[in-house]
C-alpha cells in the first residue's frame, strides 16, 4: 500500500500573507504535521509515501532530507498549486495508476495513529472516514448515508440521507478505483475544469458505481483536526494535542 499526501496549497486562510510555511509545516509540540505524518505512516507499515508539494516546495525536499526519509518518501510539483487542488490529484496520476492500493490524505491535518490503522485495517477496499461530531455548515465536506450505503459526498447535499458527518480527508482506494480516479483527474483537466477541488472527482465515482463500491468508518470520537484557519491552529495545541494516543512500538 502507499500513500499520496496533498500539500500544494498556500493555506492563504491562515492570514499571513505568503511569507508562512506550508500548512503541513505547522509545528505541533516541536514536531510538523508532515513529520507526524510520516511516522504514522512509516508504522501502518506503508511502502512508500508520495508527497504532492507546490507552494515553497523547497521546504518539502529539506524536509525529507531531515527526516532521512528519501528512500521512504518522493515528491511531485504541482506548478499550479494556486488553481484547484484537483490539479493535485492530477499530478499524482502515474502513481495512481501504480497498481497498489493507495492512501490519500489531505496534509493539513493534525490526526491520531488510529486514523490511518482504521484505513489500513477496514474491510472496505475503498473507504471514507467519517465523523459525526462537527459543526454543521458549508465549510465541512459531508459524507451522508441512507439505509446504510453511501448517497453522497459533498459540503453542499443535493441528496436526502438518514444521518451524515464531516469527512475527515483521508481516504483509501483499491488499485482499481484508484486507477479510475487518475482518469476522473484527467477528465476534469482536459475539460478546462482546472480550478475544481479534489473531492469531484472523488464524488463522481461515488455517484457513478453501484452501491456497496464505497464504505466508511465511522471514527467519532477519535481526535484530529483539519487546520484551516487560525483559531484551528489554536484548538489544535490546545484540545486536539494531548488526546492524540502515543505509537506503540
Amino acid at each position: 500500500m502507499k500513500a499520496v499526501i496533498l500539500a500544494a496549497g498556500v493555506g492563504a486562510r491562515l492570514g499571513s500573507g505568503e511569507d508562512h510555511p506550508p500548512k503541513a509545516m505547522l509545528c505541533f509540540a516541536d514536531r510538523t504535521l508532515l513529520s507526524r505524518h510520516l511516522e504514522i505512516l512509516r508504522h501502518c507499515g506503508i511502502e512508500e509515501v508520495v508527497i504532492v508539494t507546490g507552494y515553497r516546495a523547497e521546504l518539502f525536499e529539506e524536509a525529507v532530507a531531515s527526516e532521512k526519509a528519501e528512500g521512504f518518501v518522493r515528491t511531485l510539483v504541482n506548478s499550479d498549486f494556486r488553481l484547484g487542488s484537483i490539479l493535485s490529484l492530477w499530478t499524482a496520476r502515474d502513481v495512481l495508476h501504480c497498481g497498489d492500493d493507495i492512501l490519500l490524505m489531505d496534509a493539513d491535518v493534525l490526526n491520531d495513529v488510529r486514523m490511518i490503522e482504521r484505513l489500513r485495517d477496514s474491510g472496505n477496499a475503498n473507504c471514507f472516514l467519517m465523523d459525526r461530531d462537527f459543526e454543521a455548515g458549508d465549510e465541512p465536506v459531508k459524507l451522508c448515508i441512507k439505509g446504510g450505503e453511501i448517497v453522497d459526498f459533498h459540503k453542499k447535499v443535493e441528496h436526502a440521507y438518514d444521518f451524515c458527518g464531516e469527512s475527515v480527508g483521508f481516504f483509501r482506494f483499491s488499485a482499481g478505483m484508484a486507477g479510475r480516479l487518475a482518469h476522473r483527474a484527467q477528465a476534469y483537466v482536459d475539460e478546462g475544469r482546472g480550478e475544481e477541488w479534489y473531492e469531484e472527482a472523488i464524488r463522481d465515482l461515488v455517484m457513478d458505481c453501484p452501491a456497496g463500491t464505497f464504505g466508511y468508518e465511522d471514527v467519532t470520537g477519535i481526535p484530529w483536526i483539519e487546520i484551516d484557519f487560525p483559531e484551528d491552529v489554536e484548538r489544535a495545541r490546545e484540545e486536539i494535542l494531548p488526546r492524540l494516543k502515543g505509537l506503540e512500538t
